[in-house]
């Protein structure tokens, strides 16, 4: 049985990084000690789950996670410092910082290394979160230990809703923009100011206004959807941020 480590310090553990294309390290010390972080372990980069959906939504979270006091988001994977490094950037995913567990140390350390040589794996880390404060687990949110890889309690919802049982998720945003645009810039400067995580669809590079103005019914740009509904251009996403502001107020 995978041990829960509530109330224990996480493991010491030295990890080495890419960073500007040189070697760094750092160390758990570093990124828990007087910090609160909220922590992800998957099995592996590039794999289905973890890059469909685990990964992806604590990076859309992670700015709601620090308006509620966390420091930093944190995705442990016992996987290579080269392929943390690209993993991160193919999934464009700036607000989560990566700690590539190569030898498996610290997963070992949580009693969380696991065996998957039946999927040519070899040990990799079972999918788990936790709340960290200081350096020591308030909470741990362990995938059932069953056949497949489960995927139902450490995802970033369940996370945000142990640390603010009311915070409602902000909406997932995409915006139509194109390049040298001073609107998109506007409105992309908009959804920032907010701390709204949205994916961008560049016009001219495989998109044609021709499916914005299927999709929007628009073929200026900017176009924004939020929570799938259609905002508009930047004034729109103006006047939409302003009337929900004075509700809120």
């Amino acid at each position: 049985m995978l041990p829960n480590s509530e109330g224990r310090k996480v493991p010491e553990v030295a990890f080495r990084v890419r960073r500007d294309g040189g070697w760094d390290e750092t160390s758990t010390e570093k990124v828990f000690k007087g910090r609160t972080v909220v922590a992800f372990a998957l099995p592996g980069a590039y794999t289905p789950t973890c890059s469909s959906a685990h990964l992806p939504r604590y990076n859309e979270l992670a700015p709601t996670f620090r308006k509620l006091g966390v420091d930093d988001v944190v995705c442990i994977s016992v996987n290579d410092p080269f392929v943390m490094a690209e993993w991160q950037k193919d999934q464009h995913a700036p607000n989560v910082t990566f700690l590539p567990d190569g030898n498996g140390e610290f997963s070992r350390g949580m009693g969380m290394l696991v065996d998957k040589s039946d999927l040519n794996f070899g040990a990799r880390s079972w999918r788990y979160s936790m709340l960290v404060k200081d350096g020591v687990i308030e909470k741990m949110f362990i995938e059932p230990e069953k056949d497949g890889d489960p995927y139902e309690v450490s995802d970033a919802d369940t996370m945000l809703h142990y640390l603010a049982p009311k915070a409602q998720a902000p909406e997932p945003a995409l915006v139509f923009a194109k390049r040298g645009c001073p609107f998109c810039a506007r409105a992309k400067q908009l959804l920032r100011e907010r701390g709204i995580v949205f994916e961008e669809v560049t016009l001219g590079e495989g998109i044609t206004t021709s499916a914005l103005r299927a999709v929007s019914g628009k073929s200026t740009a900017p176009q924004v959807f939020i929570g799938g509904r259609l905002v508009g251009g930047a004034e729109e996403l103006e006047k939409y941020f302003a009337e929900r502001e004075r509700k809120a107020a």
